[in-house]
């Protein structure tokens, strides 16, 4: 026998309210209408509580506190400077420094990392045994706080005594002072974020290699196509979209690089990035400028420069993107 399934927006009366309608019959069917509505909406209503309260707020109060010359010392009292905190800090050429060395440090991890991160979620798609030990492997670094990872490093990259320089004695170079140069300082923190990082984003290559239809690598196979050319054929193009999440994720993250600069060297030497500021991030400028001078103001500005370029390079990301789909297609 055939049955009906009411619409949503159809009256269903609740369970029990059956013949000629009384006043709390009534009075239920208006409470399951309204429980019909609204519980959609209390259902998702905590994630935008939250993010209201630990994300929105936080946003609009320090652009509130970034037009404002708000100090540490004085929380209480503030001052409307408008768009001076902004002007500061652009004609500030330690600012410029610290995008600058954000920018590269940016690239030189970035870059390897993703490479290497796809070269092993390649090995780790085929068939090996012990798949799962080799994939805990690969992500233990990532498991290591920032804390541990850095001050293990730094030990490594030390000018005296360090293990690196150990290792390179033996090989003909000679000593190098790995954290005061300004290019050494840079490949040093990289390192450290390469390691930390490359194992995760294996293991998200891996997902999405797993999800390519194994069809089009027998189709391959079968028009003679080698491993290499399957990978470049096949792999990588099933693979852009998360190549391009993995890219806009590393990017956020290496604008947000703090701890692994700040104990390179650690002291006062790494608040400041280094003595000539040669690996001196955004985010150490937005700590000295916050809680070494306890101007909030400036501050604030700062972490507004930084969500601009990161809006920037985001529009950059989708443009490229963008083009790679339509060059696809």
């Amino acid at each position: 026998m055939a049955t009906t399934t009411p619409t949503r927006g159809a009256h269903t009366p609740p369970p029990g309210a059956v013949g000629t309608p009384t006043g709390r019959s009534k009075w239920r069917t208006r409470l399951w209408r309204l429980d019909d509505k609204v519980s959609p909406y209390a259902y998702i209503s905590p994630f935008f509580l939250v993010f209201g309260a630990f994300g929105l707020y936080p946003l609009i109060y320090t652009g509130w506190i970034a037009l404002h010359r708000v100090e540490m010392v004085s929380m209480n009292q503030s001052e409307w400077v408008g768009w001076g905190n902004f002007d500061k800090i652009l004609h500030d050429s330690e600012f410029w420094t610290a995008v600058a060395n954000t920018f590269v440090i940016g690239v030189i991890s970035t870059v390897p990392q993703l490479l290497v991160a796809l070269g092993l979620a390649h090995l780790l798609n085929y068939k090996l045994r012990a798949t799962t030990f080799w994939r805990t492997v690969i992500l233990t670094p990532y498991a290591t706080s920032v804390a541990t990872a850095a001050l293990v490093f730094a030990l490594v990259f030390r000018a005296d005594g360090g293990l690196l320089n150990w290792v390179l004695h033996f090989v003909g170079f000679g000593h190098t002072n790995w954290a005061n140069g300004h290019w050494t300082s840079k490949i040093a923190i990289s390192v450290i974020v390469i390691w930390r990082w490359t194992g995760y984003n294996a293991l998200i290559y891996l997902a999405a290699m797993q999800a390519v239809p194994s069809d089009l690598y027998e189709a391959a196979s079968i028009d003679g196509a080698t491993r290499w050319q399957q990978f470049r054929k096949v792999t990588i193009p099933s693979l852009r979209p998360t190549i391009l999440f993995t890219i806009v994720i590393s990017t956020i993250g290496s604008m947000q690089l703090f701890g692994e600069p700040l104990l390179l060297e650690g002291g006062s030497t790494g608040t400041t990035g280094g003595n000539q500021n040669q690996y001196e991030t955004l985010s150490i400028y937005l700590y000295n400028y916050g809680w070494k001078l306890g101007h909030l103001g400036r501050a604030a500005a700062v972490a507004w420069a930084m969500l601009v370029l990161l809006l920037l390079i985001a529009l950059i990301n989708w443009i490229v993107g963008r083009f790679v789909r339509k060059s696809a297609a």
